[in-house]
């Protein structure tokens, strides 16, 4: 059930792409934002969109890969807007490159955004949420949590390593017996300017692996996780429930497939410019705002009927139910009739 009252609430990588669209969704019913990111300009624009919705909000830039600064930005959220109720991690960084050729230093920085910032930042909000037997952390996951694609390793092992502690955390959660819980929401791929903002030593420019979804139905998704976490994931694309099916279903076979289409999927035919700048170490908005949408609007889906039926699924099994019970009725009633 929707909150009747606003609440506090905390989203991770909010200047721009996912993160962004989250914080549109949570200001336009009125909560109270806290936009953490590292981009100066990308977190005043989307401090500006909230006020424009009538929603309190703040900018608090902070590199997640730091734990004592996320620690830092929690204490401010809290002396600024009150308790947390809802933290959202969904900051990324990561590199496009063959594994052997992403240097230690990078693979690290991607891990420590990637991984160990979601860790840092839901240590901050479990801290305060747990006194006082309330609020939930949702995780911006992916379906490479469960299958890891070429090109992706950093990313990849990050997403990886994200589901199995967050399950871990689950289970302390559960057995301590506190009402704070954690949920997990999988992404296909998503139009955001990430394409254009991770390291790559691709020969042509990046893009996402199609089917592509635009922000908004994966924000929607968020919502919605933020105010029933009580589910331990969400998923969010029929893309991402194939992809999870078949990774159990047939890995070896996967593997396969992937290392034939995998590396043409993730690139345009553009070559890619050899002096793009990338955000891995420093942010590219900095001094721009970007938005929440990439360059593949012509082709990105606005809505996701899945993620629809996903979260309706009580009251669409309830028909399915029914007219399954209103058929069998009238087959036995024909039989009757023909007897």
């Amino acid at each position: 059930m929707a909150p009747t009252e606003p609440r506090t609430v905390v989203v991770t990588g909010a200047s721009a792409g996912v993160g962004r669209a989250v914080a549109r969704a949570f200001a336009a019913r009125g909560d109270r934002l806290a936009l953490l990111a590292r981009g100066r300009a990308g977190l005043d624009a989307a401090v500006e969109e909230a006020r424009d919705m009538g929603a309190r909000a703040m900018a608090v830039p902070v590199d997640l890969a730091d734990p004592d600064a996320v620690e830092r930005a929690a204490e401010s959220v809290e002396r600024e807007l009150g308790p947390i109720d809802v933290w959202v991690n969904a900051a990324l960084a990561s590199v496009f490159a063959p594994f052997t050729e992403i240097t230690p230093a990078d693979f690290r920085r991607v891990t420590e955004v990637s991984y160990l910032g979601y860790v840092y930042a839901t240590r901050a909000a479990l801290r305060r949420m747990l006194p006082r037997d309330r609020g939930c952390v949702v995780q911006v996951g992916s379906a490479i949590a469960y299958r890891g694609i070429p090109l992706q390793s950093a990313y990849s092992g990050a997403k990886h390593a994200l589901q199995g502690w967050n399950e871990a955390v689950r289970c302390e959660l559960l057995h301590r017996g506190t009402a704070v819980r954690t949920t997990m929401v999988q992404l296909p791929a998503v139009n955001t300017p990430q394409f254009d903002w991770v390291r790559s030593r691709l020969p042509r420019t990046g893009r996402p692996v199609a089917p592509v979804y635009q922000p908004e139905p994966i924000a929607r998704a968020i919502l919605y996780a933020a105010d029933h976490p009580g589910r331990r994931e969400y998923r969010v694309g029929a893309s991402t429930v194939l992809t999870v099916l078949a990774n159990g279903l047939a890995p070896g076979l996967l593997d396969r497939y992937l290392a034939r289409t995998g590396y043409d999927a993730q690139q345009t035919d553009a070559p890619r410019p050899p002096d793009q700048p990338d955000n891995l170490w420093a942010p590219l908005d900095d001094q721009r705002d970007h938005g929440a949408h990439g360059r593949f609007d012509d082709e990105a889906k606005p809505r996701s009927l899945q993620a629809w039926a996903d979260r309706h699924r009580v009251p669409l099994a309830a028909a399915g139910s029914a007219v399954l019970l209103l058929a069998a009725g009238a087959a036995r009633r024909g039989r009757a009739a023909r007897g």
